[in-house]
């Protein structure tokens, strides 16, 4: 228990270092089956490699320059898109106003008219500061990441290799190497899959919008590609976004929740029969874990963290389905009542 504290107390403070680092090898195994689809066609690995993290690079910074002057904007008009909201939603905002009231006099009365103590005020680093240590820090991030990601798929089956010369015995070896292959098959074609389907549902999503005429409609499709990898928050999260943006652009309160009731529905019918579909049912997580790990590592590494925790969740998931010792955590992991099923119907030893 205090090797795991202490692992988790160091993944907090060393947050800068390691993500990036996970974040590289997450993208080496989601593009993986498309380098092994390559070295069928007699294409090396270092070339291959060069190709598919270039273009994942190139449509990185793509992406981030498309949406850099958008979002820069947005964040400088945060309070007057504060106001319009309040002014559109006048009647809720007078009910909380009044709340509010009446909670400062019920403090003001507890306190017996006493004076308010001095407060000490910390003042907050600029906007134009916070923005560019963000942009150096995800900078530094995504080159790491692309770098790292490019090592990996350029060197093949060298890791293989040497974990195969680290066992004494044939027996060892032949396990260690189907497990590793094993994880790498299953984790990497669920990271494309799923990869896949949100970039689809982000296409979906960002058409939808723009042909109700909501403007930066692109913008939102991104964030819906993002927020799809937090199974049943991510939605909700942009649904709210969208809604909050499109009461402030349209005339009418009732044509702009239109924005929100048409992203839920795309991410409804993404996550109940596409997914399903696609994905199939092998990966299945348990509800309770996937929630309590997207909340653990958001808690840890904020939305960085929140984004990654379902992939490292499932890597963890099928780690422990082949090694014998972790059995029992990849149970719990799993969803699936046929496992249950048959762990009842096992006859005593």
């Amino acid at each position: 228990m205090l090797c795991v504290i202490a692992c988790f107390v160091t993944a907090y403070f060393a947050k800068d270092l390691i993500l990036p680092v996970l974040l590289g090898f997450l993208l080496a195994l989601t593009l993986s089956p498309v380098a092994r689809g390559m070295a069928r066609m007699g294409i090396p690995s270092g070339v291959s490699a060069v190709l598919l993290v270039g273009t994942a690079g190139a449509m990185i910074f793509v992406l981030v320059g498309l949406s850099a002057n958008t979002i820069s904007s947005w964040s400088n008009e945060l309070q007057t898109m504060g106001a319009q909201i309040q002014s559109r939603l006048a009647g809720m905002a007078d009910t909380v106003e009044t709340v509010r009231e009446t909670t400062e006099q019920v403090e003001k009365i507890s306190k017996g008219g006493e004076d308010d103590p001095q407060r000490v005020v910390v003042e907050q680093p600029g906007l134009l500061s916070s923005a560019m240590n963000a942009g150096v820090t995800l900078g530094g991030t995504i080159a790491v990441m692309l770098v790292l990601a490019l090592f990996l798929l350029a060197s093949g089956n060298l890791f293989y290799v040497k974990l195969v010369q680290s066992f004494q015995t044939f027996t060892g070896k032949k396990r260690a190497l189907a497990a590793v292959y094993d994880v790498e098959r299953r984790v990497s074609r669920y990271l494309l899959t799923i990869t896949l389907i949100n970039a689809g549902l982000g296409l979906c999503v960002g058409s939808f919008l723009y042909l109700l005429g909501l403007p930066g409609a692109y913008i939102f499709g991104i964030a819906a590609f993002l927020l799809n990898f937090l199974p049943y928050i991510g939605g909700v999260i942009g649904s709210v976004i969208v809604g909050a943006y499109a009461i402030i652009t349209f005339d009418t309160v009732g044509y702009a929740l239109l924005a929100p009731l048409g992203y839920q529905a795309l991410t409804t019918i993404e996550g109940q029969f596409i997914t399903p579909w696609l994905v199939g049912r092998r990966l299945n997580m348990n509800t309770v874990a996937v929630f309590l790990t997207v909340v653990f590592w958001g808690w840890l590494w904020g939305i960085a963290g929140a984004l990654i925790a379902v992939p490292f969740l499932v890597v963890f998931k099928v780690v422990c389905e082949n090694v014998e010792a972790l059995h029992l955590i990849g149970n719990f992991l799993d969803s699936s009542e046929q496992r249950m099923e048959t762990a009842m119907n096992e006859p005593e030893p």
